[in-house]
C-alpha cells in the first residue's frame, strides 16, 4: 500500500496525517498556531512557527507510521509572508487572510482602476514590503505553501502553484506569469515572485524530512477539501470552519477575468497537471466557526461548542430572533466589508438557547445563500452539497442547512477534508491513484435531507434576505471597497 504524507496549514493550526490510495487518513498529528490581533481588522501568525510545526508533526507522523511515498502540502491560500532569502528570515509577520489592515489601499488602488480585496495577498505583500525598509528585489513573496515548500527543500525551490497564484491579485489571467502593471502600481518587483507550477508535479525533494519524500502535490486548502471530497468532475462542497467556503467544479474553460462574477462568487484553480487547468468557482462567508468561538470566548453563553447544539435543540424554535453572522463583513454575494453582525428581534423573554439556536440558523442562512449564488452563476441546480469543518458535527446545525437549501446535504467521513484531498492529489500526481479513483471513493459519514417544505423554505429565505439588508454599509467606508 503506497502512503502520502499531507502537511495541512490551516487557519489555526497545523495538521500533518498519512493518507493511503484507499483514502484512509491516519496518524494524524494536531497543533495550534499562534494567532495574534495587535489591532481590530489585524491578523497576524509567526511564520517561523509555522515552518518549525510542519518538520515537528511530520517526524511525528513518519515516525509513527512509517515512511512516505509522496509530500502533498495544503494551506490558507491568501496568509502572506515576505522574507529575505539570504537569512531565510521573515521581514515581519505573516498576515493572516482574514487581516483588514490594507483596506485603504485597496480603496486608493480602485481610483487607479486595480479592484483588490485586502483579503488577498497582493496588498498585504505591499505593506510587508514597504515595512521592512528593503528594496522588493531582496527580498521573497510567500503564501504558505511557497514558504513550506522553501524550507522543506532547504530553499532549493521558491514556487507557488496555481490553486494559489490564481488568488492572491497578482496573477496574470493566463496563471502562467505574474502581472507586472500590478507589480509596479504596488511597489513589488518581479525578481521577489516565486515561479508558477502545476498543482499536481515533481516539486522538489524534501530533504528537510527523514527519507527524503519528493512533494508531487501543491494545493490550496479549499480546491484540496473538494478534493478530498471526490468532487473531481463534478459537484461542490462547503467547508465550514472559521470562514465557510463553497467551491463547485466548472470544468477546463476559464474566465474572461480573475474578478468576481456579478453572483458574488469568483473563479478559481481547482488543479491543473501537465499546464491544463480546471476551473471551479468558490463563494465565502466570512464568519462561521468564528461566531462559535465568540459565543463561547468573548460571551461565554457556551463552555464548548458541543453547547450550542444541546442548546439549540433545547427550544423549538428562535421565538422570533435572528442573527446575521457579518462579524468580519458579509461575502458572497454582498461583498460588504462594512457590514456587522447583529441579533434582531430580541424580547425579555429571550434566553441563552435562542441566541444560540439563532447564531446556528444564521450561518446555516449564509451556507444557503452560497448554494444559491452558485446556482445563479452555474445555472445547475444542486441536489446534493458535501460538507466538511468543524460545525459539520453539529447535527443541529447540518439539518438546518438542509431546510435552508433544499438539498441532500452529505458530511465527510473526514471533517478535515483538506488533509485527505491533498494526500490523495500528492498519490494521483505520482501515478499510484487515478482520477476515476478518486470520485469512487467518497462514503459520507451521514446524509441529512430537508424536513420542511418548499412553502416555508420559500418563507424564510425571504424573510432571511430582508434581515441580511438591515446590516449592509453598518461602516459606509469599508463598504465602499469593491474587487
Amino acid at each position: 500500500m503506497v502512503k502520502a504524507l499531507s502537511i495541512d496549514i490551516g487557519t489555526s493550526s497545523v495538521r500533518t496525517a498519512l493518507v493511503d490510495d484507499l483514502g484512509v487518513v491516519s496518524q494524524k498529528h494536531q497543533h495550534p498556531l499562534s494567532v495574534q490581533t495587535p489591532q481590530p481588522g489585524e491578523v497576524e501568525l509567526d511564520a517561523l512557527e509555522i515552518g518549525r510545526l510542519v518538520i515537528e508533526l511530520s517526524e511525528r507522523t513518519l515516525r509513527d507510521g512509517g515512511p512516505c511515498d509522496v509530500v502533498g502540502v495544503t494551506n490558507q491560500r491568501a496568509t502572506t509572508i515576505v522574507f529575505d532569502p539570504r537569512t531565510g528570515q521573515p521581514v515581519g509577520p505573516a498576515l493572516g487572510w482574514q487581516d483588514l489592515r490594507t483596506v485603504i489601499d485597496c480603496l486608493v488602488l480602485q481610483g487607479e482602476g486595480l479592484r483588490l480585496a485586502p483579503n488577498q495577498s497582493a496588498t498585504k505583500a505591499k505593506w510587508l514590503v514597504a515595512q521592512s525598509g528593503q528594496p522588493a528585489r531582496d527580498l521573497r513573496f510567500a503564501t504558505i505553501e511557497t514558504w513550506v515548500t522553501w524550507l522543506l527543500t532547504n530553499g532549493a525551490r521558491h514556487i507557488t502553484d496555481r490553486s494559489n497564484a490564481g488568488v492572491n491579485g497578482l496573477v496574470s489571467l493566463d496563471i502562467n506569469t505574474w502581472d507586472e502593471r500590478i507589480l509596479s502600481l504596488l511597489g513589488l518587483d518581479v525578481a521577489m515572485m516565486p515561479s508558477i507550477v502545476d498543482t499536481m508535479g515533481s516539486h522538489g525533494v524534501a530533504s528537510a524530512l527523514s527519507g527524503s519524500p519528493p512533494i508531487t502535490a501543491l494545493i490550496g486548502d479549499q480546491p484540496a477539501s473538494l478534493f478530498g471530497q471526490s468532487c473531481v468532475t463534478r459537484g461542490a462542497k462547503i467547508t465550514f470552519g472559521t470562514g465557510a467556503m463553497l467551491d463547485m467544479v466548472r470544468g477546463d474553460a476559464g474566465p474572461a477575468a480573475m474578478t468576481r462574477f456579478e453572483s458574488g462568487c469568483f473563479p478559481v484553480v481547482l488543479h491543473s497537471r501537465d499546464a491544463r487547468v480546471t476551473w471551479g468557482i468558490e463563494g465565502i462567508v466570512l464568519a462561521a466557526g468564528s461566531c462559535i468561538e465568540w459565543l463561547r470566548d468573548d460571551l461565554g453563553l457556551i463552555a464548548n461548542a458541543a453547547e450550542s447544539e444541546t442548546l439549540a435543540t433545547s427550544v423549538n424554535s428562535c421565538e422570533g430572533v435572528s442573527f446575521v453572522p457579518a462579524l468580519s463583513g458579509l461575502g458572497t454575494p454582498q461583498w460588504d466589508f462594512g457590514a456587522r453582525g447583529a441579533f434582531f428581534g430580541l424580547t425579555r423573554g429571550s434566553t441563552k438557547a435562542h441566541l444560540v439556536r439563532a447564531v446556528l440558523e444564521g450561518i446555516a442562512q449564509r451556507g444557503a445563500d452560497l448554494i444559491d449564488a452558485a446556482q445563479r452563476e452555474t445555472h445547475d441546480r444542486l441536489d446534493e452539497i458535501r460538507v466538511d469543518g468543524g460545525m459539520t458535527a453539529n447535527h443541529f446545525f447540518v439539518q438546518r442547512l438542509a431546510d435552508f437549501t433544499g438539498c441532500r446535504v452529505a458530511v465527510s467521513t473526514e471533517r478535515e477534508a483538506t488533509t485527505r484531498g491533498a494526500g490523495l492529489m500528492a498519490l494521483v500526481s505520482a501515478g499510484h491513484l487515478a482520477l476515476d479513483d478518486v470520485e469512487q471513493l467518497w462514503t459520507p459519514v451521514e446524509v441529512h435531507f430537508p424536513q420542511i417544505d418548499d412553502d416555508e423554505r420559500a418563507a424564510r429565505r425571504a424573510a432571511w434576505l430582508v434581515t441580511v439588508g438591515r446590516v449592509e454599509k453598518t461602516i459606509p467606508e469599508l463598504s465602499a471597497v469593491a474587487f
